[in-house]
């Protein structure tokens, strides 16, 4: 099966595109997420770090 689908692509000009784009488009999403993490305020990170141990109180932040 894998030497078909092999053979099969080499026959496809300019397929060795592909792979190069997807990983540009990755690098690029994954430049932006760690931007946007870094940017994020300590604040904003602290009171979403409580969010899952929080029971629907509004003073759980308190303690």
């Amino acid at each position: 099966m894998l030497k078909f689908i092999k053979s099969h692509m080499s026959t496809i000009g300019g397929i060795e595109i592909y792979p190069l784009i997807s990983f540009i488009i990755f690098f690029v999403f994954f430049l932006i997420v760690a931007i946007l993490v870094f940017k994020e305020s300590k604040e904003n990170i602290a009171t979403m770090s409580h969010l899952p141990l929080e029971d629907g109180t509004t003073d759980s932040l308190k303690n």
